[in-house]
């Protein structure tokens, strides 16, 4: 949109003109709203927690004396048949927490793994600056302009235009999919919806106050992206209408804005409106008081995230075979707790990987030990799976973004780097 336009003569000549859609510009009347049936786009979908999740109780190496030697109060049990509260054992060393018991059907259906030991080379604690590296993909480099995932989307061959090629579910577009002008960020589909006819659609968002926020606000209550991106995003989901699309196969999303956010992200992969990289977050990892054990927040926080993983599984079904699911968390905690019975700012931690092409049922990564002489900084979890090697292999072989495409700034991931979790 030309800067030179107010916002007062885009409501009159723009937004307006969509309240009937007799006379929509051709621009909005792209092949991407009207994609063959049955084709079916590959997606990412990126869960951030947000906070640095304790990986060493989400994924529990139970089989390692010095995980119970430094955690005298917070210790998952080791597992133990018949016993609900105890970690629940993967290969005879690493455990799920109790909490993820609904993702233990995945595990052995071998659709979702584990990389253990993960994050970043750079040794910052700070919650803002590890959370931008690793969305911008460029740790300790405070300048780069754009996100990892719009540079994923630039890189990958695009088959069809579609402003609803990147998705956020939330206020405000991450800073993984900032600097590509087709993301999108909103909090409930229902807000792409205008009145027409004059008659308010139930649910629906009032044209004029939709547009007055996305100007006056710059973006950052409603959606993200330029007036053309938007205009063209309310059209597609208007004629696709994925509100429609209720959980299938007896899926039940946990409550609140997590679990509303997947089932969102699962109807705009059943509309086909050309998604291909979602993301959402969920908060609350920052555990340095009462974390917990078996019970307390950290249990509350993994039993949401299982929850919320197990029903997208079920509600896709089949659909699964074209997505993959990657949490990612800025930092782990410390090996030790400490006297508030919490953890502090650490270093590695553990990620996620669910999906069809996932080589599952297997923790990847080089276990560095817990001892103290194998701790970072004698007190850590040390990383030996650098986060954009993981991130490198999603992109080329489930996004099919060439190999060697510059999505790391300062780094090059050959595929010798790979992990080898995806077929």
């Amino acid at each position: 949109m030309d800067r030179c336009c107010t916002r007062r003569s885009f409501l009159k000549g723009g937004a307006f003109a969509l309240l009937g859609f007799g006379s929509i510009p051709r621009f909005l009347v792209r092949t991407a709203h009207a994609r063959e049936p049955g084709s079916r786009s590959r997606v990412l979908i990126a869960v951030f927690q947000r906070g640095a999740v304790d990986g060493l109780s989400m994924i529990v190496p139970h089989g390692e004396r010095a995980y119970y030697d430094s955690r005298s109060t917070i210790a998952i049990q080791r597992p133990s048949v018949g016993n609900p509260d105890t970690a629940i054992d993967l290969d005879g060393f690493f455990g799920f927490h109790p909490a993820l018991k609904p993702l233990e059907p995945l595990w052995n259906a071998r659709r979702l793994a584990v990389i253990h030991a993960c994050g970043s080379p750079h040794a910052t604690r700070s919650h803002f600056d590890a959370q931008d590296y690793m969305e911008a993909g460029s740790p300790g480099i405070k300048t780069t302009p754009d996100g990892w995932l719009a540079r994923v989307l630039r890189a990958r061959p695009l088959k069809g235009p579609s402003p609803l090629r990147g998705v956020a579910l939330g206020a405000r577009l991450p800073r993984s999919l900032r600097g590509d002008k087709e993301a999108l960020a909103f909090s409930d589909l229902s807000e792409f919806d205008v009145k027409s006819d004059g008659q308010r659609i139930p649910g629906a968002l009032d044209a004029r106050r939709g547009f007055e926020a996305l100007y006056e606000q710059g973006a950052q209550d409603l959606l993200y992206g330029t007036g053309r991106e938007a205009f063209e995003a309310m059209k597609i989901l208007k004629a696709a209408n994925p509100q429609r699309l209720m959980p299938a196969n007896g899926a039940e999303y946990p409550r609140g804005r997590f679990g509303d956010s997947l089932r969102q992200i699962a109807q705009l992969i059943k509309a086909n409106v050309g998604l291909e990289v979602a993301f959402t977050d969920l908060g609350g990892w920052d555990t340095h008081v009462h974390q917990g054990n078996e019970t307390g927040p950290l249990r509350d926080r993994l039993n949401e995230l299982a929850q919320g993983f197990a029903a997208l599984d079920r509600d896709l079904g089949d659909g699964m075979a074209d997505v993959v699911v990657l949490t990612m968390s800025e930092f782990g905690r410390t090996i030790r707790e400490n006297g508030s019975g919490g953890t502090d700012h650490g270093h590695g931690t553990a990620m996620l990987l669910l999906g069809g092409p996932v080589r599952g049922g297997k923790v990847y990564g080089a276990w560095p030990g817990l001892e103290r002489e194998q701790l970072f900084d004698g007190r850590d979890l040390a990383v030996t799976a650098d986060f954009r090697h993981l991130f490198s292999e999603i992109a080329v072989r489930h996004l099919s973004v060439p190999e060697g495409a510059p999505l790391f700034p300062g780094s090059a991931t050959p595929a010798g780097k790979y992990l080898g979790i995806l077929s």
